[in-house]
């Protein structure tokens, strides 16, 4: 019997201790490996929202009535943010008709896919309502909703300005003070567009002579109010975060060549811009565009980005997610960008590009820059000379920005490189929340969505980001099509194509020593020594305790604060084996973190490595094979991590010529191990070497 198992327990440990597909990572990538693996089986506190529709991609939380909205294929939700999966949501059916979904297919659109209405936008309008709009069977339509009643019009708005005809292509929008600001491509087959709407002074981007878009795919929009004691709001600003192709790296005609790479950008509008009196009427004079860059600018692309406001526009950043391809595409990968708001404009504020008809190439403008600057807001200062909209700027300002609508310098991320390089892993949403710790400190914690259903939770450390873990959110694999976070609810909302996941921020209770609790590095969790317990320090119950018993953090290192405490755990009982000599036993010891490296010592001293003097170190244990009566002693299994070392199995193996008197044989224990691995990778190689 032995002699068949043997090979395949030997392949078993062969494929857990080489890089592959397993949840397990290899230590080599520390940067990059989240600490903690949490397959679908093992989440907790999880609530889950599927109605009759599809693809619930559009969400809006309103934490002032604890209600979370949904957009989706055909119907709109009210849900509770408190628990989204009561039952007691209320929906709305907006389906395309069935004539409207047939004249979409005799268009050449997908009847499966692309014929329905897709609601893209979801946002409040006013005290009353809120305001939806779809894509309509490639005929878009709004509508402004009783917010109380949760109820559609009797009459429905024109979409088709408003919002994008294809239910895939990149669009974002806002309503700020009443007014609609959208970005997208438009109408069928229409350029890319931003556009002000449902406001006095519709707005728009320029088309001639240049595009100031080209090709453009928009990710995100967000409101930043830059003005500083004004109660109008004068030097707000909507910055805008999309890829489009380069204009600046192209040879060939004017404006630019059809084959050149495609960039990150960020743009920005003012918010109290109103046209151009008779030089870009109905345009913005406001717009400005930079090239946004994270690692490698020739091979990224903009999946996603989130904003930050700690304490007021000085301290807003932004984060970005990009996916870096290489030219022969052997290589996916994702990086995690920081932007400080004021390196943004300082970009804005520094110098502009031209395009240089006799050398037919963008360059650098070495000209003189008219005043008022081009690009500036209309603010209290302007006004004390003069200019008191924008249709009071002189006609040499409008026709500079006109032409210079692109800044020379590029926006770099904060000290120069990313947080994070993940291999193999495509972002493709992102949010976030500052996180106070006990201590005083505030940490940005980062909610990272996968393409194939997982959620990366990360804290921003310095110049890096630490994955405290990875979650399985969805059974299936399928993309994370949007996230929302609520402190005041501690949850995280993902929307995805089969439905809505609520999670909760943290899982304290998953740590049940000092240790754990400190390793993790998560804000979120801090260890009171009083109860012995890792906490949340959200409720309001446990910040009074932790007021009373100061609760052990280290986010900062990791390491430290556990010294004095009671509460690392009991040691691990003592447990006896007794084997034939010549034949195998397996001591299993699981390793709780990714980050962790197994060490094994024999009586307290000698370290044991793979292959020495047939020991075999696996993930989940010590395989001793051919065992002789020097294989004998006291075995110890250890974690060390960052710094510590943990005794995780303590074993007492006894080799000699009787009958073995262990309460497990070596076919239990194999047994065991390959029923805990039955859900994972590991087991579909360890099928295939045993075939």
């Amino acid at each position: 019997m032995w002699g068949r198992l043997l090979p395949l327990l030997l392949s078993f440990f062969t494929a857990i201790a080489v890089p592959g597909p397993s949840l397990r990572r290899p230590s080599r990538e520390l940067d990059a490996t989240p600490r903690m693996t949490i397959p679908y089986e093992e989440l907790s506190g999880t609530r889950h929202f599927r109605g009759q529709a599809q693809n619930y991609s559009t969400l809006l939380l309103e934490e002032a009535s604890a209600r979370l909205l949904v957009g989706a294929r055909g119907a709109l939700f009210s849900l509770s943010a408190r628990d989204i999966g009561d039952g007691a949501h209320k929906e709305i059916h907006w389906e395309a008709s069935p004539e409207m979904q047939s004249k979409c297919h005799q268009k050449g659109k997908n009847n499966q896919t692309e014929c329905f209405n897709h609601v893209r936008f979801l946002q409040r309008l006013n005290a009353t309502h809120l305001y939806a709009c779809g894509t309509h069977a490639f005929q878009p339509l709004c509508a402004a909703i009783d917010a109380e009643t949760f109820t559609l019009p009797t009459s429905f708005e024109e979409g088709k300005e408003k919002c994008p005809y294809d239910p895939a292509r990149g669009f974002t929008g806002l309503i700020i003070d009443g007014g609609l600001y959208t970005a997208t491509r438009y109408e069928f087959r229409s350029i890319p567009d931003i556009r002000r709407s449902r406001h006095p002074h519709s707005l728009r981007t320029e088309e001639a002579p240049m595009h100031w878009l080209n090709d453009a795919e928009f990710v995100f929009s967000v409101l930043v109010r830059e003005s500083k004691a004004s109660a109008g709001g004068d030097d707000d600003k909507v910055y805008y975060f999309f890829t489009e192709r380069a204009a600046e790296e192209g040879a060939g005609s004017f404006p630019q060549s059809r084959n050149s790479h495609r960039v990150a950008r960020v743009a920005r509008v003012c918010k109290g811009d109103l046209g151009g009196k008779k030089i870009l009427q109905k345009k913005w004079t406001s717009f400005l565009k930079a090239r946004l860059i994270c690692h490698i600018p020739q091979y990224e692309t903009l999946r996603g980005v989130c904003s930050l406001d700690a304490d007021g526009p000085a301290r807003t950043h932004f984060y970005a997610a990009f996916t870096l391809t290489t030219q022969w595409k052997t290589l996916e990968a994702s990086a995690i960008c920081r932007y400080d708001l004021a390196e943004v404009q300082a970009v804005f504020a520094g110098p502009y590009m031209e395009y240089q008809d006799g050398a037919r190439r963008w360059g650098r403008y070495e000209g003189g820059v008219p005043e008022p600057r081009p690009g500036s807001c209309i603010t209290d200062s302007l006004r004390s000379r003069g200019y008191n909209s924008s249709q009071d700027l002189p006609s040499l300002v409008l026709d500079f920005v006109k032409l210079h609508p692109l800044m020379a310098r590029p926006v770099v991320p904060t000290r120069g490189r990313p947080l994070l390089l993940k291999r193999n892993v495509r972002y493709t949403h992102l949010t976030g929340t500052p996180v106070t710790t006990p201590a005083g400190p505030t940490y940005d914690l980062l909610f990272l969505g996968t393409a194939d259903g997982w959620i990366h939770k990360a804290v921003v450390l310095g110049s890096g980001m630490h994955i405290i873990e990875e979650m399985q959110v969805f059974r299936e694999p399928q993309s994370v099509e949007n996230l929302v976070v609520s402190p005041m609810q501690h949850s995280l909302y993902v929307g995805a194509t089969s439905g809505v996941i609520q999670l909760p921020l943290s899982s304290c209770s998953r740590y049940r020593s000092c240790y754990d609790c400190i390793l993790a590095r998560d804000p979120y969790c801090g260890w009171n020594p009083s109860t012995h317990a890792c906490i949340a320090t959200t409720t309001q119950a446990n910040r009074s305790q932790g007021r009373r018993t100061t609760l052990i953090q280290d986010v900062e290192r990791g390491n430290r604060g556990c010294e004095s405490s009671r509460g690392t755990g009991p040691p691990p009982p003592l447990k006896t084996r007794s084997v034939l000599r010549g034949d195998d036993v397996l001591l299993p010891c699981d390793q709780p973190s990714n980050l962790a490296r197994a060490l094994w010592l024999l009586n307290g001293s000698m370290g044991l490595s793979d292959g020495q003097d047939g020991y075999r170190v696996g993930v989940d244990g010590l395989l001793v094979t051919d065992t002789q009566p020097e294989h004998s002693g006291n075995y110890g299994c250890y974690a060390e991590e960052n710094g510590l070392r943990i005794l995780l199995a303590a074993y007492s193996l006894t080799s000699n010529n009787g009958v073995p008197a262990g309460p497990c044989s070596f076919a239990e224990e194999l047994s065991r191990i390959l029923e805990k691995r039955k859900h994972t990778q590991l087991v579909e190689q360890l099928d295939e070497s045993s075939v």
